[in-house]
């Protein structure tokens, strides 16, 4: 008995260290952090096939931009919004079982046509491959940015 609630004791000490540390990330000279060489991870300026996304794209400015993708993160589960400034958001968004969080942030820029342009990259702090999530996660948050 003593033996079994040692083991469960230690696994959840395991799962709960699964967060990883906190990047550092933000927005230097217009450009989000690269990716890491691992496919667990999509940025929209970023040139290669494996990491790519597009970017986002909203009719209206930046400001509203900004107020109608954080009605949809807010609505989202296991997500946290960790910073809002003027052009920028980070969010944390946390897995059910595990506990692993990804970090996803949203650099909004103007476009000459009226419309904003949402860059983003979203990654894994920890593991190799992620099976996809980050990718499906942003196009799930793509597709309700559209809805009205």
């Amino acid at each position: 008995m003593i033996k079994q609630v040692s083991i469960a004791l230690l696994s959840f000490i395991f799962l709960m260290g699964c967060s990883g540390t906190i990047p550092k990330l933000g927005v230097n000279d217009g450009q989000l952090k690269p990716c890491p060489d691992k496919p667990n991870c999509v940025n929209s300026q970023t040139t290669d096939k494996i990491h790519f996304i597009q970017p986002m794209h909203f009719s209206g400015t930046g400001q509203d931009a900004q107020e109608r993708l954080l009605q949809v993160l807010k609505a989202l589960k296991q997500t946290k919004i960790v910073a809002v400034q003027e052009n920028y958001i980070r969010v944390e968004f946390t897995s059910k079982v595990f506990r692993f969080i990804d970090d996803a942030e949203f650099y909004f820029q103007s476009a000459e046509n009226g419309q904003t342009i949402i860059n983003l990259r979203s990654a894994s702090r920890i593991g190799h491959s992620d099976f996809g999530v980050n990718r499906e996660r942003i196009e799930q948050v793509r597709n309700k940015l559209k809805e009205n």
